[in-house]
């Protein structure tokens, strides 16, 4: 893949940081957006102590005007992004009933809010150059939902909603949509989001852990070969082809081995 503009929010730490830095590696330019300012700015010196470019801005990409403000910026300073990456994510795992209304909605800002505010800012600009993709990142939870994470669960069931109806308005043009997801993943989601990680469902040990490392890696070796469906490991994707075989008792699997109240 030639060099490329890659915009990548939530970019400050986890899954988000690896992949700015794995793309600098191969020579392209990074737009990393995220809340925290100075982990950013520490994710963007380390890319260019090693040679790589990378920009930060500091924004909620949840909050529509902080996008408007920032994309106009990037525009003017360095144009229209080849890729989008919507990372930026955030939910702890808790029933409905245990859940502030804050925490409903912060769920909805990002991952959704932030990916439909920041996909809708440059694809304008987008089809007129008729190029470009968008990844939208989920979790396997959107895929195969389980109990005690109850708006963690439906918002990145959103985000499968916008992928597909973003691959539908998309047909027939020079961009492309591509939905990446992911079971357990040792990142600093858990450090971030704490009581979550006891709440995962004794299914996934059906699964391997995997690191940030190679979560990232996924995505990379995605948007280089231009898949609309990123997942790792391979037994991810035996999991989910069982639960489209026998859904019933995929879903009384999951019911079984979940967290109770």
């Amino acid at each position: 893949m030639q060099s490329k503009l890659i915009l990548i929010t939530g970019a400050s730490s986890g899954i988000g940081a690896e992949m700015a830095r794995q793309f600098a590696q191969q020579g392209h330019t990074l737009l990393l957006l995220a809340r925290n300012s100075q982990k950013l700015d520490e994710v963007c010196s380390k890319i260019k102590t090693t040679g790589g470019q990378a920009y930060s801005y500091s924004c909620d990409v949840g909050e529509y005007d902080q996008v408007q403000a920032i994309t106009n910026t990037i525009k003017e300073s360095h144009g229209i992004p080849d890729v989008i990456i919507n990372n930026a994510g955030s939910g702890l795992w808790r029933f409905i009933e245990e859940t502030s209304y804050e925490e409903i909605l912060s769920n909805i800002k990002a991952p959704y809010l932030a990916a439909a505010y920041m996909t809708k800012a440059f694809m304008p600009e987008m089809l007129e150059r008729n190029s470009g993709q968008i990844v939208n990142m989920t979790s396997m939870a959107a895929k195969m939902p389980f109990s005690g994470a109850t708006a963690y669960v439906a918002s990145r069931k959103a985000m499968i909603g916008l992928h597909e109806a973003l691959t539908m308005d998309l047909h027939g043009t020079g961009i492309t949509a591509s939905l990446s997801y992911f079971a357990k993943v040792e990142s600093s989601f858990w450090d971030n989001n704490p009581g979550s990680e006891e709440r995962l469902p004794l299914a996934q040990k059906l699964i391997p852990i995997i690191s940030t490392e190679t979560a990232a890696r996924a995505v990379v070796n995605g948007v280089e070969k231009g898949r609309q469906d990123i997942t790792a490991p391979f037994m991810a994707r035996v999991i989910l082809f069982l639960n489209w075989l026998t859904p019933p008792i995929t879903k009384m699997i999951m019911h079984a081995t979940g967290y109770k109240r």
